[in-house]
C-alpha cells in the first residue's frame, strides 16, 4: 500500500490578513488521482458528454449543420427537426423533464448530477488531468507550489496555463458554433473576419471555462451553486448517499497489515486520510454528510482499495442510507421516488407524442374587425379574413385551402396557388360569401382547412366565425 500523504493544512499567505486575523486565504485543493468502479463511470461520463459537446456541431444533416440554434433566422435545427419561436411549448416540456429528472435522481441517490454530469464537474476533471499531465501527481504539484520561482517552475506553469487556455478557447469556439455555423466560425477565426458578437462570446465563454474549471473549481460548487444549499430538501432517511460507517470504522487508528485491530481496540478505519486526499472539494467524509460533497464517490474507490490491502471487507465508505446505518428498514422505492418516476415517464411520453405528431405547418385566422359583415351587389353576405400561413418545414410547400360549416359557402382569393417558401410566413386575404338564407344564426361556426397538395397528411384546421344578419330580418 502506498504511504498516505499528509493532509496537514498548508501555510496561509502571511501577507494576506495575517495582522488583522480577519480571514484565512483560500487553500488550493490538490485532489489525488484515484482508480476504481466509480472513477471508471465518472471518466466514461466525461468522455461521452464532452464527445457530444465537441462533436455535435461538426455533424452534417441534409446539407446543413445537424444541431444549429440559428437565432437571427429564428430557427432551431436539431437533426431532422426544425423548431420555431411558435414551438416554445416543446422547450417548456424539455425544461420540466429536466427538472423532474433532477428531482428523481436526487431523491433516489443524492447528487448524481453533480458528481457525474454537471458541466463544472466535467470540465474541472479535464483541467485536473491537464494539470497532472504537466505538473505530476498530487505530491509533485504541492512540492512545485512551495518551490521558489525559477526557470523550471516558470516553464511548467506556463505550459499548463497555455494548454488550459487552448482548451478553453476551443470550448468557447464550440459554444459559438451551436449558434453560428461552426465552419463559418472556424474560417472567420483563420482569416480574422469574425464578427464582433462571435468574437465576444468566444472570448467570454473561453474565460468563463478557464476561470471556473482552472481556478475556482470547488469554490463554484461550495459558494456559487444554489443546488448545494437546497439539496437537503430532497433528501430523506432512505436516500442513497455516500456515507462513512462510523460504527464499523471507529475508533480509527493506524496499524500494520495483519495486526489484530480488535486487540488494539480499533475499528476498520486506519486513519490514512486518503479519502480526504482524493476529495475534489477537500472535505472529510468521516465527519458525516456535508453540503460540500458533490457525490463523486472518489472516497469510496480509494477506501475500498485500502480495505482490500488490509484484508477488511469493502464498504467502510459506501452508498447507503441513514436508516441502513442505524440498522432500520430501508425503502428505496418509496412513494416520493415512485411519484417522481411516474410523473417523469408521463412527461417524457407526452413530449415524445407531441414531437411525433408535430406538424410543420401553422394557420392563424384573423377576422376583419372594421366591419362585422357587408352585403354584396348580388345580395350575398360577405366576411373578410386574413390568413397567416407559417411553413415551418425546410422546403417550400404548395397548399390547398377549403372552408366548411355553412352550406354553399363560397371562398374568394386573389391568387390561384398558395405557395409558401421554407420558413416563411404568408398573409393571405380571403373573402367568404353566402346567401343569407343559408345562415341559421347571427354568428356561425366555420372551419378553414389547409392541406399540402403533395402530402395529404400535412393538414391543419382552424375554427372561425362567420357573422351575418339575424335570420328573418331581411
Amino acid at each position: 500500500m502506498n504511504k498516505p500523504e499528509s493532509t496537514a493544512p498548508r501555510p496561509a499567505n502571511r501577507d494576506a490578513g495575517a495582522d488583522e486575523g480577519m480571514y484565512a486565504k483560500h487553500q488550493k485543493v490538490y485532489p489525488r488521482e484515484v482508480h476504481g468502479v466509480f472513477a471508471f463511470w465518472r471518466s466514461t461520463g466525461v468522455l461521452v458528454l464532452l464527445g457530444l459537446y465537441y462533436g455535435l456541431p461538426w455533424l452534417r444533416w441534409d446539407g446543413r449543420q445537424a444541431v444549429l440554434l440559428d437565432l437571427p433566422e429564428r430557427k432551431f435545427h436539431i437533426f431532422a427537426l426544425t423548431f420555431w419561436p411558435q414551438d416554445f411549448f416543446y422547450l417548456a416540456l424539455i425544461l420540466i423533464v429536466a427538472a423532474l429528472t433532477l428531482f428523481f435522481f436526487t431523491a433516489l441517490a443524492g447528487r448524481l448530477w453533480c458528481g457525474y454530469a454537471c458541466p463544472q464537474t466535467v470540465w474541472t476533471e479535464v483541467f485536473l488531468r491537464i494539470e497532472r499531465l504537466v505538473e505530476g501527481d498530487r505530491a509533485r504539484q504541492m512540492k512545485l507550489a512551495d518551490a521558489p520561482w525559477g526557470a523550471r517552475k516558470l516553464l511548467i506553469k506556463a505550459t499548463k496555463q497555455t494548454l488550459w487556455l487552448v482548451f478553453a478557447a476551443y470550448t468557447g469556439l464550440t459554444f459559438v458554433g451551436y449558434f453560428t455555423p461552426i465552419l463559418e466560425v472556424a474560417r472567420g477565426l483563420v482569416d480574422f473576419s469574425l464578427g464582433p458578437w462571435e468574437s465576444f462570446w468566444i472570448a467570454f465563454y473561453s474565460l468563463a471555462t478557464y476561470g471556473n474549471a482552472g481556478f475556482l473549481r470547488e469554490q463554484v460548487c461550495i459558494y456559487m451553486c444554489p443546488y448545494a444549499r437546497f439539496q437537503s430538501a430532497m433528501f430523506d432517511k432512505n436516500t442513497l448517499i455516500i456515507s462513512y460507517d462510523q460504527a464499523r470504522g471507529e475508533p480509527r487508528g493506524s496499524r500494520k497489515r495483519g495486526d489484530d485491530h480488535r486487540a488494539k481496540g480499533l475499528g476498520h478505519c486506519i486513519d490514512c486520510t486518503l479519502c480526504v486526499q482524493v476529495c475534489p472539494t477537500g472535505i472529510d467524509i468521516r465527519q458525516g454528510l456535508q453540503y460540500q460533497c458533490i457525490g463523486c464517490a472518489a472516497c469510496i474507490d480509494v477506501c475500498d482499495q485500502v480495505m482490500d490491502k488490509m484484508g477488511y471487507p469493502k464498504g467502510l465508505v459506501r452508498y447507503t442510507t441513514e436508516n441502513a446505518l442505524l440498522g432500520k428498514a430501508v425503502r428505496i422505492l418509496r412513494p416520493r421516488v415512485l411519484f417522481y418516476a411516474a410523473l417523469l415517464l408521463a412527461m417524457v411520453g407526452g413530449l415524445g407524442y407531441a414531437l411525433a405528431t408535430r406538424l410543420p405547418l401553422e394557420l392563424d385566422v384573423i377576422r376583419d374587425r372594421n366591419a362585422l359583415f357587408r352585403e354584396t351587389d348580388g345580395g350575398l353576405i360577405e366576411n373578410v379574413y386574413t390568413l397567416k400561413i407559417l411553413n415551418m418545414d425546410d422546403r417550400p410547400h404548395r397548399y390547398r385551402l377549403t372552408v366548411e360549416g355553412i352550406n354553399n359557402l363560397q371562398l374568394r382569393m386573389h391568387r390561384d396557388q398558395i405557395d409558401v417558401p421554407a420558413g416563411e410566413v404568408m398573409e393571405l386575404p380571403v373573402r367568404l360569401q353566402v346567401d343569407p338564407g343559408e345562415l341559421s344564426a347571427r354568428s356561425n361556426k366555420i372551419a378553414f382547412t389547409l392541406q399540402d397538395r403533395d402530402d395529404p397528411t400535412l393538414t391543419v384546421t382552424e375554427d372561425a366565425r362567420f357573422l351575418g344578419p339575424a335570420p328573418g330580418t331581411r
